[in-house]
């Protein structure tokens, strides 16, 4: 068993101005940054064995912050990117319909079934390296709806509409069980 803590960036710049980043590096903005600081205060009784972070700027510098002066192993892994927008990267975030995207790609982008594929190959690698373990993972919105999909055996229509960011409904980290 492996037990997952997902915890998303903090606010961007692109975030505050209604962009779509998806594969653009992403910067946290002031809010994004006192967030981060926030919830490495939250989290500093909790122990995790290994943080694993998105190899986007945002989630880098989000899990840097959030762990901020901890002793804990900290890797990448592009796997766990934000889905690929293509031409719609860095876009208004209005034109980013998750649910038209389900099995059609974005144009020159990925669909939300391609970054589901990215998540079961990364649930692999956490089976065959970290099982008994605790593994904080710092990353974005469609990587966590693929856990819902996954793991709790969501539709993806289904992880869309109930996805916390509809009401704003943030916490300091999701729980997830890999068995």
């Amino acid at each position: 068993m492996i037990e997952i803590t997902y915890f998303v960036h903090g606010t961007t710049y692109d975030n505050e101005a209604k962009r779509a980043s998806g594969w653009l590096p992403g910067e946290l903005s002031e809010k994004g940054i006192t967030q981060a600081i926030a919830l490495a205060k939250t989290i500093k009784d909790e122990y995790f064995d290994i943080v694993i972070s998105s190899d986007l700027n945002r989630a880098i510098q989000s899990s840097k912050l959030d762990f901020y002066n901890r002793d804990i192993k900290m890797i990448r892994d592009s796997r766990i990117r934000e889905c690929n927008y293509g031409l719609l990267d860095g876009k208004d975030a209005s034109l980013v319909i998750y649910g038209d995207h389900i099995e059609e790609k974005f144009p020159n982008g990925e669909s939300l079934k391609d970054v589901e594929s990215r998540i079961r190959d990364f649930i692999g690698y956490l089976k065959e390296n970290f099982d008994g373990k605790k593994v904080a993972i710092v990353a974005h919105r469609a990587p966590q709806l693929a856990l819902d999909v996954i793991l709790k055996s969501m539709s993806w229509e289904e992880a869309i509409a109930n996805d916390w960011r509809n009401t704003k409904n943030w916490q300091p980290g999701w729980k997830y069980i890999i068995e």
